[in-house]
């Protein structure tokens, strides 16, 4: 049964600057965050000055959500399973090695198109078992009141990664091709050797003997199923981040049409990523003083009805303030949402839960923007925002008409 603990809502909870292990934690995380936004701006670029080739190009960035939800549903099982501070240390090591390959090639005049295949295959299953166990170990590396300040933090950090991480990408790049990789490869290291600092446990006590690998996915399945309200809301969150997916070319066709520049489309996500990083700053705030359920449910309209604007947007900056508008919604309603996830479940589940939900979200992102180009040609992309927008409201409509939504809190703290 959940209770309540909106009475406790105006105690602050312990400073997370007290807490080593955290900082640790999370200080290797942005280290490493950053050096994978460098990666990530220079990928594409390098694969392009090597093969001319935007079919190949398409398939390396293809490859790491491929990746992804493939391993996802075994990576939740064997974190459950596995010691999870020496599963990310393992994983850290791996990523930075495959990573040096690299430059290590391109200075050797030796780098192929079949190498860096197979680094960024491998380094994406390695990156997905890493953040699988990451979010499944934070409940035991934080207290339960530390736990949403902590998810709030590290979202605020990553949105300004994601700000200013492209800038900085472009600046290495153009200094060398290789350098955002021997970047990331640097912070892979750097994050296993803060990693390697914290003391504790990353996950409780495990208890009973060990079963086969396909039991322990489908037990991991089946609690997911028999938890009603978890279930609801992921389906919910499943069915949002399809429109997530399509909206983000949907919104760059838009604005092509009212005349705005590459420069201008720019100018539109980084009111996003500002929004964004607003709503992370107030999402404590607003926990403290709303229940789980009421959060829920106004995030969910709220977004549904900014979403639609963008078909009626006259310049980009109008465009510019929607997007801020829009995604200053939608960290508030997450970290409210991954938090409740993670107290409601057992630390012996963390892991399964976080890799089916990180599953659906990411399946969900990739059907949505693969079947957007679709839609835009069939409807324009105007009738493609509106009718999006309609999908939104279906999902609040639903969510309000949800008795457990409604009444949801968070759990209780022990």
């Amino acid at each position: 049964m959940i209770s309540d603990t909106r009475k406790n809502n105006t105690d602050a909870p312990p400073s997370l600057w007290r807490n080593p292990n955290y900082l640790l934690l999370q200080g290797g995380q942005i280290v490493s965050y950053a050096g994978n936004q460098q990666q990530f701006i220079a990928l594409p670029l390098l694969v392009l000055a090597l093969t001319n080739s935007t079919l190949q190009t398409g398939i390396v960035l293809g490859l790491n959500t491929i990746s992804f939800l493939v391993v996802s549903p075994l990576a939740g099982a064997l974190v459950d399973r596995w010691d999870r501070k020496r599963t990310m240390l393992v994983c850290d090591a791996g990523r930075m090695l495959l990573t040096l390959t690299i430059p290590l090639t391109f200075w050797l005049h030796a780098l192929t198109m079949l190498q860096i295949y197979l680094v960024v295959a491998s380094a994406g299953v390695l990156g997905t078992i890493f953040s699988v166990a990451n979010t499944a170990a934070l409940p035991n590396v934080v207290t339960r009141d530390q736990l949403p300040v902590a998810l709030s933090q590290s979202q605020a950090a990553y949105t300004c990664i994601r700000t200013f991480g492209a800038l900085l990408g472009g600046a290495l790049y153009s200094i060398g091709k290789v350098f955002p990789f021997l970047a990331n490869a640097v912070s892979f290291g750097a994050s296993a050797l803060s990693l390697s600092f914290i003391r504790g446990n990353f996950q409780g006590e495990q208890k009973g003997p060990p079963q086969s690998l396909a039991k322990t996915i489908s037990e991991g399945v089946s609690w997911l199923w028999q938890q009603p309200l978890i279930r609801f809301l992921t389906i919910i969150n499943g069915a949002d981040s399809l429109r997530y997916g399509a909206g983000y070319l949907v919104i760059v066709v838009l604005a092509q049409q009212v005349h705005t520049s590459s420069s201008g489309i720019g100018f539109i996500f980084t009111g996003a990523a500002i929004g964004a990083l607003l709503g992370n700053l107030a999402s404590n705030w607003i926990r403290r003083r709303f229940s789980f359920g009421k959060i829920a449910i106004s995030m969910l309209w709220l977004e549904a009805l900014m979403f639609p604007l963008y078909a009626v947007a006259p310049n980009a900056v109008a465009m510019f303030f929607i997007a801020a508008a829009e995604e200053l919604v939608a960290p508030i309603y997450n970290i409210s949402l991954d938090t409740y996830r993670l107290m409601a479940t057992p630390d012996a589940m963390r892991g399964r839960m976080s890799s089916t939900v990180q599953m659906i979200i990411q399946g969900a992102q990739s059907i949505g923007a693969i079947a957007s180009g679709l839609l835009i040609q069939t409807l324009g992309a105007q009738r493609s925002a509106l009718l999006l927008g309609a999908w939104l409201i279906m999902l609040a409509i639903a969510t309000t008409l949800n008795r457990r939504v409604r009444h949801a809190t968070l759990p209780a703290n022990h």
